[in-house]
Protein backbone atom coordinates (compact mmCIF):
# COMPACT_ATOMS: atom_id res chain seq x y z
CA UNK A 1 0.00 0.00 0.00
CA UNK A 2 1.05 3.46 -0.86
CA UNK A 3 0.61 6.28 1.65
CA UNK A 4 -0.24 9.82 0.90
CA UNK A 5 2.11 12.52 1.47
CA UNK A 6 0.92 14.85 4.06
CA UNK A 7 0.15 18.33 2.56
CA UNK A 8 1.77 21.23 3.88
CA UNK A 9 -0.07 24.36 5.44
CA UNK A 10 -0.59 27.22 3.70
CA UNK A 11 2.71 29.96 3.89
CA UNK A 12 -0.04 32.49 4.44
CA UNK A 13 -3.54 33.07 4.57
CA UNK A 14 -5.87 34.97 2.82
CA UNK A 15 -7.69 36.70 5.76
CA UNK A 16 -4.19 38.22 6.33
CA UNK A 17 -3.66 39.54 2.65
CA UNK A 18 -7.61 41.02 2.38
CA UNK A 19 -7.05 42.80 6.12
CA UNK A 20 -3.85 44.63 4.77
CA UNK A 21 -3.77 44.41 0.56
CA UNK A 22 -4.12 48.35 1.09
CA UNK A 23 0.06 48.22 2.04
CA UNK A 24 1.45 46.11 0.48
CA UNK A 25 3.65 47.22 -2.38
CA UNK A 26 3.60 46.04 -6.47
CA UNK A 27 6.92 44.54 -5.59
CA UNK A 28 5.61 42.79 -2.47
CA UNK A 29 2.92 41.08 -4.33
CA UNK A 30 4.89 40.10 -7.24
CA UNK A 31 7.07 38.14 -4.26
CA UNK A 32 4.13 37.04 -3.03
CA UNK A 33 2.81 35.18 -5.79
CA UNK A 34 6.24 33.91 -6.91
CA UNK A 35 6.25 32.43 -3.10
CA UNK A 36 2.81 31.09 -3.82
CA UNK A 37 3.35 29.23 -7.03
CA UNK A 38 6.79 28.14 -5.79
CA UNK A 39 4.65 26.40 -2.74
CA UNK A 40 2.05 24.99 -5.21
CA UNK A 41 4.88 23.49 -6.86
CA UNK A 42 6.41 21.84 -4.28
CA UNK A 43 3.23 20.56 -3.20
CA UNK A 44 2.45 18.63 -6.46
CA UNK A 45 5.92 17.27 -6.38
CA UNK A 46 5.04 15.51 -3.21
CA UNK A 47 1.91 14.00 -4.54
CA UNK A 48 3.79 12.74 -7.76
CA UNK A 49 6.77 11.27 -5.31
CA UNK A 50 4.10 10.00 -3.17
CA UNK A 51 1.84 7.92 -5.65
CA UNK A 52 4.66 6.40 -7.87
CA UNK A 53 1.32 4.70 -10.23
CA UNK A 54 0.86 8.94 -11.19
CA UNK A 55 4.28 9.30 -12.39
CA UNK A 56 3.81 6.61 -14.98
CA UNK A 57 3.59 7.41 -18.61
CA UNK A 58 0.06 5.46 -18.28
CA UNK A 59 -1.72 7.23 -21.43
CA UNK A 60 0.05 4.69 -23.67
CA UNK A 61 -1.02 1.52 -21.76
CA UNK A 62 -3.79 1.82 -19.76
CA UNK A 63 -7.76 2.82 -21.14
CA UNK A 64 -10.91 3.13 -18.83
CA UNK A 65 -14.02 2.68 -20.83
CA UNK A 66 -17.69 2.04 -20.07
CA UNK A 67 -20.13 0.05 -21.47
CA UNK A 68 -23.62 -1.52 -21.69
CA UNK A 69 -24.68 -4.55 -19.86
CA UNK A 70 -27.19 -6.27 -21.23
CA UNK A 71 -27.16 -8.67 -18.23
CA UNK A 72 -27.38 -5.77 -16.07
CA UNK A 73 -29.57 -3.55 -17.51
CA UNK A 74 -26.97 -0.74 -17.03
CA UNK A 75 -23.74 0.79 -17.73
CA UNK A 76 -20.69 -0.90 -16.01
CA UNK A 77 -16.93 0.45 -16.07
CA UNK A 78 -14.05 -1.63 -16.59
CA UNK A 79 -9.84 -0.69 -16.78
CA UNK A 80 -7.78 -2.42 -19.28
CA UNK A 81 -4.23 -2.53 -19.06
CA UNK A 82 -2.53 -2.91 -22.74
CA UNK A 83 0.71 -4.86 -23.75
CA UNK A 84 3.36 -2.18 -24.63
CA UNK A 85 3.79 -3.82 -27.79
CA UNK A 86 -0.29 -3.66 -28.40
CA UNK A 87 -0.08 -0.63 -30.94
CA UNK A 88 1.93 -3.16 -33.50
CA UNK A 89 0.28 -5.72 -34.65
CA UNK A 90 -1.07 -9.17 -33.72
CA UNK A 91 -3.72 -10.61 -31.13
CA UNK A 92 -3.23 -10.96 -27.35
CA UNK A 93 -4.05 -13.42 -24.81
CA UNK A 94 -6.36 -11.61 -21.91
CA UNK A 95 -6.62 -11.86 -18.37
CA UNK A 96 -9.55 -11.16 -16.23
CA UNK A 97 -8.33 -9.48 -12.98
CA UNK A 98 -11.15 -9.91 -10.32
CA UNK A 99 -11.74 -7.14 -7.31
CA UNK A 100 -12.32 -8.06 -3.82
CA UNK A 101 -15.48 -7.27 -1.60
CA UNK A 102 -15.76 -3.34 -0.91
CA UNK A 103 -13.40 -2.99 -4.17
CA UNK A 104 -13.65 -1.35 -7.81
CA UNK A 105 -12.04 -1.81 -11.22
CA UNK A 106 -8.70 0.58 -9.88
CA UNK A 107 -7.83 -1.39 -7.41
CA UNK A 108 -5.32 -3.60 -8.77
CA UNK A 109 -3.87 -0.81 -10.53
CA UNK A 110 -3.37 1.74 -8.29
CA UNK A 111 -2.97 -0.25 -4.94
CA UNK A 112 -0.55 -2.40 -6.32
CA UNK A 113 2.60 -2.71 -8.54
CA UNK A 114 0.57 -4.03 -11.58
CA UNK A 115 2.11 -2.11 -14.35
CA UNK A 116 5.73 -2.28 -13.52
CA UNK A 117 4.68 -6.75 -13.05
CA UNK A 118 3.16 -6.53 -16.33
CA UNK A 119 5.60 -4.18 -18.34
CA UNK A 120 6.72 -7.02 -20.53
CA UNK A 121 4.15 -9.62 -20.77
CA UNK A 122 2.91 -9.97 -23.98
CA UNK A 123 -1.01 -9.77 -22.53
CA UNK A 124 -4.05 -7.68 -21.87
CA UNK A 125 -5.71 -7.32 -18.52
CA UNK A 126 -8.73 -6.27 -18.35
CA UNK A 127 -10.57 -5.20 -14.71
CA UNK A 128 -13.97 -5.02 -14.47
CA UNK A 129 -16.11 -3.00 -11.92
CA UNK A 130 -18.98 -5.77 -9.88
CA UNK A 131 -19.66 -3.83 -7.23
CA UNK A 132 -20.60 -6.33 -3.98
CA UNK A 133 -21.96 -9.08 -5.98
CA UNK A 134 -19.89 -11.86 -5.08
CA UNK A 135 -19.84 -12.84 -9.37
CA UNK A 136 -22.85 -13.93 -9.01
CA UNK A 137 -26.62 -13.87 -10.87
CA UNK A 138 -28.18 -12.62 -7.29
CA UNK A 139 -31.03 -14.89 -5.73
CA UNK A 140 -32.96 -11.78 -4.56
CA UNK A 141 -32.70 -8.93 -6.90
CA UNK A 142 -33.44 -10.15 -10.56
CA UNK A 143 -31.69 -7.41 -12.68
CA UNK A 144 -28.13 -7.96 -10.62
CA UNK A 145 -26.84 -10.85 -13.06
CA UNK A 146 -23.06 -10.16 -12.76
CA UNK A 147 -22.20 -13.88 -13.51
CA UNK A 148 -23.80 -13.35 -16.84
CA UNK A 149 -22.26 -9.68 -16.69
CA UNK A 150 -18.62 -11.29 -16.90
CA UNK A 151 -19.50 -14.85 -18.86
CA UNK A 152 -21.22 -13.33 -21.43
CA UNK A 153 -21.25 -9.31 -21.83
CA UNK A 154 -17.63 -8.61 -20.41
CA UNK A 155 -15.96 -11.26 -22.60
CA UNK A 156 -17.96 -9.77 -25.79
CA UNK A 157 -17.28 -6.33 -24.82
CA UNK A 158 -13.30 -7.07 -24.73
CA UNK A 159 -13.14 -9.05 -27.61
CA UNK A 160 -14.91 -6.74 -29.80
CA UNK A 161 -12.95 -3.56 -28.91
CA UNK A 162 -9.46 -5.28 -28.22
CA UNK A 163 -7.35 -7.56 -30.51
CA UNK A 164 -7.51 -10.69 -28.37
CA UNK A 165 -7.03 -14.25 -29.38
CA UNK A 166 -10.67 -15.47 -29.08
CA UNK A 167 -10.15 -18.71 -27.38
CA UNK A 168 -10.30 -20.33 -24.23
CA UNK A 169 -6.45 -20.97 -24.53
CA UNK A 170 -5.75 -16.90 -24.89
CA UNK A 171 -7.91 -16.14 -22.02
CA UNK A 172 -7.52 -16.30 -17.79
CA UNK A 173 -9.17 -15.40 -15.09
CA UNK A 174 -7.85 -14.35 -11.76
CA UNK A 175 -9.00 -12.73 -9.15
CA UNK A 176 -8.43 -11.64 -5.05
CA UNK A 177 -10.80 -12.67 -1.84
CA UNK A 178 -14.23 -12.28 -3.41
CA UNK A 179 -12.80 -12.32 -6.89
CA UNK A 180 -10.63 -15.45 -5.87
CA UNK A 181 -13.61 -16.91 -5.33
CA UNK A 182 -15.42 -15.51 -8.77
CA UNK A 183 -12.30 -16.52 -10.67
CA UNK A 184 -12.73 -19.95 -9.37
CA UNK A 185 -16.19 -20.11 -9.95
CA UNK A 186 -16.44 -19.26 -13.15
CA UNK A 187 -13.87 -21.38 -14.23
CA UNK A 188 -15.67 -23.99 -13.32
CA UNK A 189 -18.95 -23.03 -14.85
CA UNK A 190 -17.49 -22.02 -17.78
CA UNK A 191 -14.76 -24.27 -18.42
CA UNK A 192 -14.84 -23.23 -22.03
CA UNK A 193 -14.08 -19.88 -21.61
CA UNK A 194 -10.65 -20.00 -19.64
CA UNK A 195 -7.24 -22.13 -19.06
CA UNK A 196 -6.45 -20.71 -16.35
CA UNK A 197 -7.78 -19.48 -13.18
CA UNK A 198 -6.10 -17.73 -10.48
CA UNK A 199 -7.08 -17.50 -7.05
CA UNK A 200 -5.27 -15.15 -4.28
CA UNK A 201 -6.76 -15.49 -0.36
CA UNK A 202 -9.99 -16.55 -2.67
CA UNK A 203 -12.87 -16.20 -0.30
CA UNK A 204 -14.01 -20.16 -1.21
CA UNK A 205 -16.58 -20.71 1.07
CA UNK A 206 -18.94 -17.87 0.16
CA UNK A 207 -22.40 -19.27 -0.42
CA UNK A 208 -21.38 -21.79 1.71
CA UNK A 209 -21.08 -21.31 5.11
CA UNK A 210 -18.99 -17.73 5.11
CA UNK A 211 -22.04 -16.01 6.39
CA UNK A 212 -21.73 -17.98 9.90
CA UNK A 213 -18.30 -17.46 10.09
CA UNK A 214 -18.34 -13.99 9.34
CA UNK A 215 -21.71 -12.69 10.71
CA UNK A 216 -21.34 -8.74 9.18
CA UNK A 217 -21.05 -10.94 5.74
CA UNK A 218 -24.54 -11.95 6.37
CA UNK A 219 -27.44 -9.55 5.03
CA UNK A 220 -25.19 -9.18 1.51
CA UNK A 221 -24.45 -13.15 1.17
CA UNK A 222 -28.00 -13.69 1.92
CA UNK A 223 -29.16 -11.25 -1.20
CA UNK A 224 -26.80 -12.64 -3.41
CA UNK A 225 -27.17 -16.27 -2.27
CA UNK A 226 -30.48 -16.45 -0.79
CA UNK A 227 -30.80 -18.56 2.68
CA UNK A 228 -29.44 -21.30 3.88
CA UNK A 229 -30.22 -24.57 1.72
CA UNK A 230 -31.34 -22.76 -1.18
CA UNK A 231 -30.91 -24.04 -4.30
CA UNK A 232 -28.73 -20.43 -5.79
CA UNK A 233 -26.27 -21.50 -2.86
CA UNK A 234 -25.73 -25.44 -4.27
CA UNK A 235 -25.38 -23.97 -7.78
CA UNK A 236 -22.42 -21.40 -6.83
CA UNK A 237 -20.64 -24.05 -4.21
CA UNK A 238 -17.26 -24.61 -5.59
CA UNK A 239 -16.67 -27.55 -3.59
CA UNK A 240 -19.89 -28.72 -5.50
CA UNK A 241 -19.39 -27.98 -8.46
CA UNK A 242 -16.24 -29.70 -8.94
CA UNK A 243 -18.16 -33.03 -8.40
CA UNK A 244 -19.83 -32.64 -11.99
CA UNK A 245 -17.44 -33.60 -14.72
CA UNK A 246 -17.01 -31.30 -17.09
CA UNK A 247 -18.01 -31.74 -21.27
CA UNK A 248 -14.30 -29.29 -21.41
CA UNK A 249 -11.44 -29.87 -18.72
CA UNK A 250 -11.16 -27.74 -16.63
CA UNK A 251 -8.66 -24.69 -16.43
CA UNK A 252 -5.25 -24.52 -14.67
CA UNK A 253 -5.59 -23.33 -11.06
CA UNK A 254 -3.30 -21.53 -8.98
CA UNK A 255 -4.21 -20.78 -5.81
CA UNK A 256 -2.33 -19.06 -3.37
CA UNK A 257 -2.80 -17.80 0.31
CA UNK A 258 -0.84 -15.73 3.26
CA UNK A 259 0.09 -18.19 6.24
CA UNK A 260 -2.01 -15.57 8.47
CA UNK A 261 -5.00 -15.12 6.35
CA UNK A 262 -8.05 -15.91 7.68
CA UNK A 263 -9.23 -18.22 4.52
CA UNK A 264 -6.24 -20.08 4.56
CA UNK A 265 -8.34 -23.55 5.80
CA UNK A 266 -10.75 -23.08 3.12
CA UNK A 267 -7.78 -22.88 0.67
CA UNK A 268 -6.76 -25.75 2.11
CA UNK A 269 -9.40 -27.72 1.60
CA UNK A 270 -10.16 -26.95 -2.01
CA UNK A 271 -6.56 -27.52 -2.65
CA UNK A 272 -6.95 -31.09 -1.23
CA UNK A 273 -10.31 -31.47 -3.76
CA UNK A 274 -8.48 -30.64 -6.88
CA UNK A 275 -5.84 -33.17 -5.49
CA UNK A 276 -8.37 -35.71 -5.60
CA UNK A 277 -9.63 -35.22 -8.56
CA UNK A 278 -6.57 -34.84 -9.99
CA UNK A 279 -6.48 -32.18 -11.18
CA UNK A 280 -3.88 -29.78 -12.59
CA UNK A 281 -3.32 -26.77 -10.36
CA UNK A 282 -0.41 -25.27 -8.28
CA UNK A 283 -0.94 -24.31 -4.55
CA UNK A 284 1.19 -21.61 -3.13
CA UNK A 285 1.40 -20.56 1.00
CA UNK A 286 3.36 -17.59 2.03
CA UNK A 287 3.77 -15.24 5.20
CA UNK A 288 0.98 -12.50 4.92
CA UNK A 289 -2.61 -11.82 6.09
CA UNK A 290 -5.59 -10.51 3.73
CA UNK A 291 -4.17 -6.80 2.80
CA UNK A 292 -2.81 -5.66 0.19
CA UNK A 293 0.82 -5.71 1.09
CA UNK A 294 0.25 -9.85 0.81
CA UNK A 295 -1.64 -9.45 -2.56
CA UNK A 296 0.81 -7.45 -4.17
CA UNK A 297 3.76 -9.91 -3.54
CA UNK A 298 1.81 -12.49 -4.40
CA UNK A 299 0.52 -10.95 -8.13
CA UNK A 300 3.96 -11.03 -9.76
CA UNK A 301 4.80 -14.72 -9.45
CA UNK A 302 0.96 -15.48 -10.41
CA UNK A 303 1.85 -13.18 -13.31
CA UNK A 304 4.65 -15.42 -14.45
CA UNK A 305 2.67 -18.71 -14.22
CA UNK A 306 -0.22 -17.03 -16.56
CA UNK A 307 2.61 -15.89 -18.71
CA UNK A 308 3.73 -19.69 -18.87
CA UNK A 309 0.20 -21.15 -19.50
CA UNK A 310 -1.51 -18.94 -21.68
CA UNK A 311 1.42 -16.66 -23.81
CA UNK A 312 4.05 -19.02 -24.09
CA UNK A 313 2.59 -22.26 -23.86
CA UNK A 314 -0.94 -22.38 -23.81
CA UNK A 315 -0.68 -26.47 -24.36
CA UNK A 316 1.01 -26.82 -20.93
CA UNK A 317 -1.96 -25.71 -18.87
CA UNK A 318 -3.48 -29.63 -18.52
CA UNK A 319 0.39 -30.77 -18.44
CA UNK A 320 1.86 -29.59 -14.78
CA UNK A 321 0.55 -30.06 -11.42
CA UNK A 322 1.75 -29.08 -8.33
CA UNK A 323 1.02 -30.75 -5.35
CA UNK A 324 1.13 -28.94 -1.67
Amino acid sequence: MRASGASSPSPFSLEQYRANRSHISTKKLAVCCLFLLTWVSAIEAQTTAAHPLAARGRTALVRDAVFHSNSLQRDMRYRVLLPKHYESSGRFPALYLLHGLYGDYLNWDTRTNLENYARDLRLLIVMPDADNSWYTDSATVPQDKFEDYIAKDLISEVDQKYRTIRVRHGRAIAGLSMGGYGAAKLALKYPELFAFAGSLSGALNAPRNLDALRPEFRAKLAEVFGNEGSQQRAENDIFLLLNTPPQTPYPYFYLACGTDDFFLDINRAFTLQLSSRKLAYEYHETPGAHVWEYWDSALEPMLRVVEQMIVESPKSAHSKQKKP
